[in-house]
């Protein structure tokens, strides 16, 4: 009876101390990664993660916004452990700020510019070139851009209407948004007849049509850079930069509009 005794309680004992016994890999007790990515991306990035997760077990938490508020957040020390920006400009504002190492930097794919209008309104084909009157098209209503000042899409369309001389014709008729999304959404609700946004972007939302591309060369190149962030000290960081360049990640972002870089 006393071994039967002695037995049990080095059983329960045993059981106690495998229990304490930290589960490293194990994605319910692993720490999350916290990535950083720009509106834009977030349709594609949802099922990425979900990919990288269901492949490595490890939970992904992703913040998307602008990419200029995401930079800002970052330099003021938001824990992301990895950024996906939308254009260079903001990933070389933190380089140079010591946030992102150089090599740490890769750039992952393209988009191309477009112009959208709602489904249910006119959605005819319109003629990208100096003398169209996008005024006229837009019936009243506003053209809807991401801010031109800051966020990427935003000057990407400035920039590629001004190159076709027709900025200057429709500045006074522009409704600009804090990202790419939010002016997506105004045509969407059809609160903005036209708006300008990404392949991707269009691709994403049924309630929008394409009614022209923008020439490639009417603006900066459309470019995604990711990085680790230098402060991060996660382990799954580098890894899922890594990972986002694979043939099978870079697939994922390609059937939703996005481009080789």
């Amino acid at each position: 009876m006393r071994l039967v005794r002695r037995l049990a309680t080095m059983l329960v004992l045993l059981a106690l101390m495998v229990g304490c016994v930290p589960r490293g890999n194990d994605p319910d007790t692993a720490p999350p990664l916290t990535v950083f990515a720009a509106a834009s991306l977030k349709n594609a990035m949802d099922v990425a993660t979900g990919a990288f997760h269901a492949q490595t077990g490890q939970l992904v938490r992703v913040s998307y916004a602008a990419s200029p508020a995401l930079a800002r957040q970052i330099d003021r020390g938001a824990p992301a452990d990895v950024l996906v920006s939308a254009d260079l400009a903001w990933m070389d504002w933190l380089q140079q700020r010591g946030h992102v190492a150089a090599g740490d930097r890769h750039v992952l794919f393209g988009n191309t510019l477009v112009l959208v209008a709602h489904a249910g309104g006119d959605t005819s084909a319109v003629a990208l070139a100096p003398g169209t009157d996008l005024v006229a098209r837009l019936h009243g209503g506003r053209l809807a851009l991401a801010t031109t000042a800051s966020v990427p899409a935003g000057r990407h369309a400035k920039a590629a209407l001004q190159s076709l001389s027709l900025w200057d014709g429709v500045a006074a008729h522009v409704a600009e948004t804090d990202n790419v999304r939010a002016a997506l959404m105004l045509v969407a609700r059809g609160e903005a007849p036209l708006g300008v946004v990404y392949a991707s972007d269009a691709l994403a939302e049924p309630s929008v049509r394409v009614v022209a591309t923008f020439p490639s060369g009417s603006h900066p190149p459309i470019v995604y850079p990711a990085a680790r962030i230098a402060r991060s000290t996660h382990p799954q960081a580098a890894a899922f930069v890594a990972w986002l360049q694979a043939p099978a990640a870079q697939a994922i972002f390609r059937v939703r509009g996005f481009t080789a870089p």
